[in-house]
């Protein structure tokens, strides 16, 4: 089923342990446990022709950007930003640096491998839990990037450039965010700082993605369909396509990437916020047979003991919100239970009308 280049590490490591599959093994076709039921594949749901929105951040009027964020929110919880202001330079040194991580030699990638999903940094493939039976076609290295103080000591020694690219990118990166949440504010109808505090003041977590080409990329999925648990999602991309995000309720749009483009989106936590005004972006990672993908997605999140509710402005006169209110904390415990279903996941805070 497949032939070895190298050192295979499975000798050194338990066997509930799946081998990751930038780890030097080259496929020939799919291995049974990468290969999901019909009604699970890309193929089995309807595809559809729109296209995400450009926000363009480099102009002095924001009216127009603040209006398309919304349109972006409404229809799909995603959009692009160009002329955001991250230097090209620091994009593709922390992208250099990532690539270079997954050719390390396999027994130096190993030394971050965990199924411990609370460990950081952490290396592992699919979604890293011991007791997954149908895994997807991903290897994924997780960081702890902001506050530096808390993390920086922490971060993977090799490869070399690795430390200075990553926090040259967390903190315009980060930026970058606290701008769009604020523009989203305003959007809304609230304060330009409604989102500052506790409510963005999390820790700053990063997925390092990596999806090596799929000998079928019609039987598997790089990532399930899902909505992210933060607020705000940056991602940045190689250039190779794979992201999908589903339009309203209905099919799946290919986001292409824009050169030098941010994709963004938004998680549940902004859904509840604004009361349904805008959508968590549902998305999906389907593979390809020609060339590896790396993305870099950047986590904006809540503080774990934050508060999060429906904003009172955006709650209409004499209407309930349609989400009680919980602890971060909480909802990740529900999310995580759920396996980040999200229909599941938000029938548990949606108040019956």
């Amino acid at each position: 089923m497949q032939k070895h280049r190298g050192t295979s590490a499975a000798s050194k490591k338990p066997k509930e342990m799946a081998e990751p599959l930038s780890n030097g093994a080259a496929y020939q076709s799919v291995p049974e446990s990468y290969v999901f039921p019909e009604h699970k594949r890309p193929g089995s749901s309807p595809s559809s022709a729109a296209t995400i929105p450009v926000v363009d951040l480099g102009g002095d009027d924001h009216g127009e950007a603040v209006e398309l964020i919304m349109e972006a929110g409404r229809q799909f919880g995603f959009f692009q930003v160009v002329n955001h202001g991250v230097p090209d330079e620091v994009m593709s040194e922390m992208m250099s640096a990532a690539e270079e991580f997954f050719m390390l030699p396999t027994e130096e990638k190993m030394t971050h491998y965990s199924t411990d999903g609370k460990k950081l940094p952490r290396f592992h493939t699919s979604i890293g839990n011991d007791d997954e039976k149908l895994l997807y076609w991903r290897d994924c290295l997780k960081l702890g990037c902001y506050p530096f103080e808390q993390f920086k000591h922490q971060w993977p020694e090799k490869p070399a450039s690795l430390r200075a690219a990553l926090e040259a990118y967390t903190a315009v990166a980060r930026a970058v965010a606290l701008r769009l949440l604020r523009l989203t504010a305003a959007g809304l109808g609230l304060d330009d700082g409604h989102f500052e505090g506790q409510l963005s003041g999390g820790p700053v977590i990063m997925n390092v993605n990596h999806y090596v080409p799929c000998p079928d990329p019609s039987v598997t999925l790089g990532l399930a369909p899902h909505c992210d648990p933060n607020l705000v999602t940056l991602l940045m991309a190689n250039g190779v396509a794979g992201l999908q995000t589903r339009h309203g309720g209905g099919g799946w749009v290919d986001v292409e990437p824009l050169p030098g483009a941010l994709v963004v989106n938004f998680g549940h936590q902004m859904e509840v916020v604004s009361n349904g005004g805008v959508r968590g972006g549902e998305h999906r990672v389907v593979t390809n047979a020609r060339a590896a993908r790396t993305s870099l997605a950047t986590f904006v999140m809540p503080e774990m003991g934050c508060s999060v509710a429906p904003a009172p402005g955006l709650v209409p006169d004499g209407e309930a919100p349609l989400y009680k209110p919980y602890t971060y904390q909480e909802f990740l415990g529900v999310y995580t239970s759920a396996a980040g279903d999200r229909d599941a996941v938000m029938a548990r805070f949606q108040i019956k009308h």
